[in-house]
């Protein structure tokens, strides 16, 4: 084939592809040519490839068809109709449909914090392995408080919102093992139960919630998320029903990376309460009281807008026309 030739030939046909694909309205008429030039020139740009030709040649005709394709097909979602999804149905969803390993996550890490904290509290054994008696004194009078404010507060927020953040991704990262998911939220709860074992064993332990509650609601509550999800994808390994285990896998995937962003936010929010409304002069009732409502104000969010959701179809995952084509299967 004269690729060259075969160009000027159908140079006019394509610059008319290229006009009518970057109208906004086109005539009845004008569709139909559109539907014909569209088809022509796919053809063509197959020929142009299989015939070897310049790349220039082939860059503009491809760029051609994807103008006539976009217009025919219409182009990509508003990013803000995709983000208004993701907060109203994607994260939701895959965050209610996982709401029973979510509660399982937070029961584990309750009795493992309760259980060494009581350890901690009640035997000087343990507490001298910790840490000398001046080291103990000033973690519980000096440091533990201190900690919420010796950095400024939008550092401080932002390296809290790191730290959480990198503690959520252990749980996406590890989900699929199972296990890695069961040790990070142990190692968490450990480190709890421990600093509030001390803080209880010298009087401190109202100081020590005064402190982790107004933010610890919702920042442990996203931790629970992520292992939930993390914890389910494992499960989907493991026992993937009708579905192939590839494709149960696949879905879970996708619904834990939505999890994953919605967490992004929810994280961030956490952080900014740590640093601004755990060591702000405001009074103990007032502090856990904001965080309480936020924290209540995010369950309602997820069993509103999630169990809605999950009525209608929705896992999380993305939407049908974005997800690859599977075989039936039976129920």
């Amino acid at each position: 084939m004269d690729v060259d030739a075969f160009a000027a030939v159908h140079a006019a046909q394509w610059d008319r592809l290229e006009a009518l694909g970057r109208r906004r309205r086109l005539t009845g008429a004008e569709v139909d040519e559109l539907v014909e030039l569209y088809q022509r020139a796919a053809t063509h740009l197959s020929a142009v490839r299989s015939a070897g030709a310049d790349p220039v040649v082939i860059g503009r005709l491809s760029r051609i068809v994807a103008t006539g394709r976009t217009a025919l097909t219409g182009g990509h979602e508003p990013l803000t109709r995709e983000v208004a999804r993701l907060a109203t149905v994607s994260f939701p969803a895959a965050v209610w449909r996982s709401r029973w390993w979510t509660a399982g996550a937070a029961a584990f890490t309750a009795i493992i914090a309760v259980l060494v904290g009581y350890w901690v509290a009640g035997n000087a054994r343990v507490q001298a392995a910790l840490g000398t008696d001046e080291e103990i004194r000033r973690l519980v009078e000096v440091d533990f408080e201190r900690y919420y404010s010796e950095h400024p507060a939008t550092s401080f927020a932002a390296r809290v919102w790191t730290n959480n953040a990198w503690v959520a991704a252990l749980c996406v990262a590890f989900g699929i093992t199972g296990v890695l998911v069961v040790w990070v939220l142990f190692q968490n709860a450990l480190n709890v139960g421990i600093v509030g074992g001390l803080m209880a064993a010298n009087d401190r332990l109202d100081v020590f919630f005064a402190l982790i509650t107004p933010h610890g609601l919702l920042e442990l509550t996203a931790v629970f998320v992520a292992a939930g999800a993390g914890l389910r994808l494992f499960w989907a390994w493991v026992d993937p029903g009708p579905m192939p285990r590839g494709c149960a896998l696949a879905r879970e995937g996708r619904a834990m990376v939505t999890v994953a962003m919605g967490l992004v936010v929810v994280l961030a929010i956490s952080g900014v309460l740590e640093a601004f409304v755990t060591p702000s002069p405001l009074p103990t009732w007032a502090r856990i009281a904001i965080g309480a409502v936020t924290w209540l104000a995010f369950l309602a969010y997820v069993a509103h807008f999630g169990r809605r959701a999950a009525l209608a179809g929705e896992t999380g995952d993305l939407r049908a026309d974005l997800v690859e084509a599977a075989r039936p299967t039976a129920a």
